[in-house]
């Protein structure tokens, strides 16, 4: 993902956290908030330790970002986005983790139905 689209800094997940609001399934949780200065989305990742070792857990982060990079038309601009992954993404391949963040996306109505990607 391109700079541009990445929250890195704590001060801007902790925005998001407080301000924000919640949709969650089984294996995300999405916190989302209208931003307040940029016209594209910022998308931030966490995968907590008990998710698994390094190598699990940077493995789900690329499966998130790739699924987002596929999302991103549909996705609604003018957001900031956290993506937390739960315990049992650590099981799942590429096209579970796509339909998992759709269901969640689409629970929190933070995807852009007239837009297809």
């Amino acid at each position: 993902m391109k700079k541009i689209y990445r929250l890195k800094k704590n001060a801007d997940f902790q925005l998001v956290f407080k301000r924000g609001t919640s949709v969650a399934n089984r294996q995300f949780v999405v916190y989302q908030r209208k931003a307040d200065d940029n016209s594209e989305f910022r998308v931030g990742l966490s995968v907590s330790k008990k998710v698994g070792n390094a190598v699990t857990r940077n493995r789900v982060k690329r499966l998130i970002r790739e699924v987002i990079r596929e999302l991103k038309p549909r996705l609604k601009m003018k957001k900031d986005y956290v993506i937390i992954a739960r315990k049992p993404t650590a099981d799942m391949d590429f096209h579970e983790v796509k339909k998992s963040l759709i269901h969640v996306l689409k629970r929190g109505k933070l995807l852009d139905e007239k837009r297809r990607s």
